[in-house]
C-alpha cells in the first residue's frame, strides 16, 4: 500500500467513526458505537505506525508534493487546497496523535463505562482527533487555521461533556475565550503572509523568504520588520493553544472534562498544536530576532511559572496539567534557540509518559470512586499495584532519570537533556534569552522533580487518609475507622493494557529514536520540514559543552527527589505543615499568582462594568432618554390627548366650524379696524 493511501487512511478513518457514532450512535447498540471509532482509531494508527517507522527504517520515501482533493476556498485570487502534506514533521505527529488517541479510546471503554452518554463521547473523542489530523498535515495556513478551530470546537465540546456542572460549563467558556484571543493573532498573522506573500502555502511562501528578510510594514506611524510581525502574531497563536504564560488560564480549568480527554488534550494534541506550528514555520523564526527571543523568553517563563504553581497543588489532575504547561514552555524556549528538533523530540517523548500519568491519575480516581483530592489518598500502592508501577515510571520518565554521557535512561532524560544542553550552547553562541532559559530549565527541573514525586508519594505511599468508603470532598463524616490502606480497587484491563502500552514508549522511545531526531543523523531525518539558517549550529554544538552541564539535570532531579522523600515519606505531615506555615508563598502559588483574580478584576469586572455604563446610561438614559422615553414618549401623550377630540358627531364638528368661521372673522375685522 503507497504512502498516500495510508496517509488517507491515517486522516479520514476517525471522522468516518465521529460521523457513524455522533449521527447514527442512538440508534445503534451502545458497544457498537464504541467498537467503530475505537477500530477506526487503531486502524488510523496502524496506517500512521507503517508511515513512521518504514520513513524510520528507509523503506519507504516520502512524496514530494501534498496530495490534495479539492479546492474549498477560490475567492479573488485567494485560494486554498485542502491538501496532506506528507513530511518528517506531519510523519511524526501522524503517529503520534493516534497512538495516544487510539488508546485513550480504549482506555475510555473502562473509565466511561457508567456514562450514559458513551456513544456522543467517543464521536467527540474522534472528531478531536481528526480536527488535528488535519491540522497537523495542512499544505497551507488555512487548511491549517480550520484543523486549529477543530480542535478547539471538540475541546469546547469534550471539557463541558458534563455539562450538568456548571464549573464544566465555565471551564469549556474559559477555555473558548482565551483561545480566541490567541486566534485573533493567528488570523493576523495569516493575513499578513497573503498580504506580503500573496499565497498561504507553505513551500511558495517560505520559498520567497530571502527576498522578504529586509522588507518593512506599516502598522499605524510604526515601520516595523515585516518578518519579525508575522512571527510575533503567528507566535501569539501558538501562546493561546499551547497555554503560554498570559493566555495559559483555561489549561487547569479543562481538568473539568473526563480523564481521558485531559490525556488527550495535554499529552499529544491540542496543546501541542503552537509547538507544531512554530517548527513548520522555523524557515520564518530562522531569519527573526525579536520573534525567536519572544518565543524563548515567554517559553521560559511558561515553564518556571508553571513547575512552581504544580508545587502547591492538590488535585492530582491539576498537578499534571501544569506539569504539562511547564513542559510546553520547554518546548517552545528550544524552539526559540533554533533547536527545532529538540522541541519535536521532546513533544514525541513527552506525549507518552504525559498520557501515561494522565491516564494513571484516571485510573486512581476511578480505584477511589472519583477521589482527585491528594490530601484524601495514600497507600493507594498495595489495592492498585499495577496502577502503581505503570504511574513510577511516568514519574521517572518526566523527572528524566538517566545517566549521562551513557544509552541508560528513560525517554525523558534523553529529550529534556538535549533541549537542557542545546539551550547552554545557544547561551554560549549569545542567542537571546539563552542564558536566562538555561538557569530556569535547571531550576524547572529541580520543581518538576519534587512535585512529581510529592504527588506519587502523597497518592501512593505512607497512610491512608480518606474517607472509608472513598467519598469525593474533604468534609464527609466518616462511616467507619479509617483503614491502613485505601479502600480502592485495581482498574480493568481496558484502562490497564493503554497504560502498559504507554510505560513502553515512556521507556524506550528515547533510546530508539535520539539519534534520527537529535542525533547526528536528524538532518537526514527531518529533510526539508524543519529549517536551519547556515550560522545555526546550535544542535550540533550540544555535544561540546561542559561536563558539568551534561550532570546539572541529575543532580538537581536527585535533589528533588531527596527533598520528596525527606518531606512525604520520613516525615508524613511535614508538607501539611509547611503548607500551613507558608504565608503568602504557599498561597501566591496554590493561586497560581493570581492570574484568575487580576484577570476577573483588570478584564472581567472591567467589561461588565462598561457594559452596564452602557446598557443603564448610554442606551438607558440617553437614547431611550431621548427617544421612546423622550420626544417619542410625548409625541404619544399629545396624540392619545388630541384623539380624544375625534367623537364621531356632527354637530360637534360643525359647532367647532362655526367657533373657527366667528374666530376667523373677527380677525379679519379686528385687522381692517387697525
Amino acid at each position: 500500500m503507497s504512502v498516500e493511501v495510508l496517509a488517507q487512511i491515517v486522516v479520514f478513518a476517525p471522522v468516518i467513526g465521529a460521523i457513524l457514532a455522533g449521527l447514527f450512535g442512538a440508534k445503534m447498540p451502545v458497544k457498537l458505537s464504541m467498537a467503530i471509532t475505537t477500530g477506526l482509531l487503531f486502524v488510523s494508527f496502524f496506517a500512521a505506525a507503517a508511515i513512521f517507522l518504514g520513513y524510520h527504517q528507509h523503506t519507504i520515501h516520502l512524496p514530494e508534493a501534498p496530495i490534495q482533493f479539492f479546492k474549498w476556498l477560490d475567492v479573488a485570487g485567494f485560494t486554498s487546497t485542502w491538501s496532506i502534506r506528507i513530511d518528517a514533521i506531519s510523519v511524526v505527529m501522524m503517529f503520534v496523535v493516534t497512538s495516544v488517541s487510539s488508546l485513550v479510546h480504549l482506555y475510555s471503554w473502562g473509565y466511561m463505562a457508567e456514562d450514559p452518554h458513551k456513544p456522543r463521547f467517543f464521536a467527540y473523542l474522534s472528531l478531536f482527533t481528526f480536527a488535528m489530523l488535519a491540522l497537523v498535515t495542512a499544505a497551507d495556513f488555512m487548511q491549517l487555521f480550520f484543523g486549529w478551530e477543530g480542535v478547539g470546537l471538540a475541546s469546547y465540546l469534550l471539557i463541558g461533556f458534563w455539562h450538568q456542572k456548571r464549573s464544566a460549563n465555565d471551564a469549556q467558556i474559559k477555555a473558548f475565550i482565551v483561545n480566541r484571543i490567541g486566534d485573533f493573532g493567528f488570523v493576523l498573522g495569516i493575513m499578513s503572509v497573503y498580504m506580503v506573500f500573496g499565497t498561504i502555502e507553505f513551500k511558495p511562501v517560505f520559498a520567497a523568504i530571502p527576498s522578504h528578510v529586509n522588507d518593512m510594514m506599516q502598522w499605524g506611524i510604526y515601520s516595523l520588520p515585516t518578518m519579525e510581525v508575522i512571527g510575533v502574531l503567528l507566535f501569539i497563536g501558538a501562546m493561546g493553544k499551547s497555554a503560554q504564560f498570559f493566555l495559559h488560564t483555561w489549561l487547569p480549568d479543562a481538568m473539568e472534562g473526563p480523564t481521558p480527554v485531559s490525556a488527550l488534550i495535554h499529552a499529544a494534541t491540542m496543546v501541542t498544536a503552537g509547538v507544531v506550528l512554530v517548527c513548520i514555520c522555523s524557515p520564518i523564526y530562522e531569519v527573526t530576532t525579536f520573534a525567536s527571543g519572544m518565543i524563548t523568553l515567554v517559553g521560559a517563563v511558561t515553564a518556571i511559572f508553571a513547575a512552581s504553581v504544580g508545587l502547591a497543588q492538590n488535585d492530582i489532575k491539576r498537578v499534571i496539567a501544569y506539569s504539562t504547561c511547564s513542559q510546553l514552555g520547554y518546548m517552545f524556549f528550544a524552539a526559540g534557540i533554533g533547536a527545532y528538533q529538540a522541541a519535536m523530540f521532546h513533544l514525541f517523548t513527552h506525549a507518552f509518559f504525559k498520557a501515561l500519568l494522565f491516564l494513571g491519575a484516571g485510573s486512581v480516581i476511578h480505584g477511589l470512586h472519583h477521589q482527585q483530592d491528594m490530601r484524601q489518598m495514600g497507600a493507594v500502592a498495595k489495592p492498585m499495584p499495577l496502577t502503581y508501577a505503570m504511574m513510577m515510571i511516568g514519574t521517572l520518565s518526566i523527572t528524566g532519570v538517566g545517566i549521562p554521557q551513557t544509552q541508560f535512561g528513560l525517554s525523558g532524560f534523553f529529550s529534556k537533556d538535549a533541549i537542557i544542553e542545546t539551550t547552554f550552547a545557544a547561551s554560549v553562541n549569545g542567542a537571546p534569552f539563552a542564558t536566562f532559559a538555561f538557569w530556569i530549565s535547571i531550576l524547572a527541573a529541580l520543581l518538576t522533580s519534587f512535585y512529581s514525586w510529592r504527588l506519587a508519594f502523597m497518592t501512593f505511599h505512607g497512610s491512608y487518609k480518606g474517607e472509608a468508603h472513598g467519598h469525593h470532598g474533604d468534609h464527609h463524616e466518616a462511616h467507619a475507622a479509617k483503614p491502613h490502606t485505601a479502600p480502592a480497587h485495581e482498574s480493568p484491563l481496558s484502562m490497564l493494557i493503554p497504560l502498559g502500552l504507554l510505560a513502553f514508549g515512556a521507556v524506550f522511545a528515547g533510546f530508539f529514536f535520539a539519534d534520527a531526531f537529535v542525533g547526528h543523523h536528524n538532518a537526514e531525518f527531518w529533510g526539508s520540514a524543519i529549517f536551519n539558517a547556515p550560522t545555526n549550529h546550535v544542535l550540533d554544538e550540544r555535544h561540546h559543552i561542559a561536563t558539568w552541564v551534561l550532570y546539572m539535570p541529575l543532580i538537581v532531579t536527585v535533589t528533588g527527589l531527596l527533598a520528596a522523600i525527606f518531606i512525604y515519606l520520613m516525615n508524613e505531615g511535614m508538607g501539611k505543615k509547611i503548607a500551613k506555615a507558608g504565608g503568602f508563598i504557599h498561597a501566591f502559588l496554590f493561586n497560581k499568582w493570581y492570574f484568575d483574580e487580576i484577570y476577573e478584576v483588570v478584564f472581567v469586572k472591567s467589561a461588565r462594568a462598561i457594559g452596564d455604563f452602557l446598557w443603564k446610561i448610554g442606551d438607558g438614559k440617553i437614547i431611550d432618554g431621548m427617544g421612546p422615553n423622550g420626544i417619542s414618549h410625548d409625541i404619544n401623550v399629545i396624540s392619545k390627548k388630541s384623539v380624544k377630540m375625534q367623537t364621531g358627531y356632527v354637530y360637534h364638528y360643525a359647532f367647532i366650524m362655526l367657533v373657527a368661521v366667528l374666530g376667523f372673522g373677527a380677525l379679519i375685522i379686528f385687522r381692517k379696524g387697525l
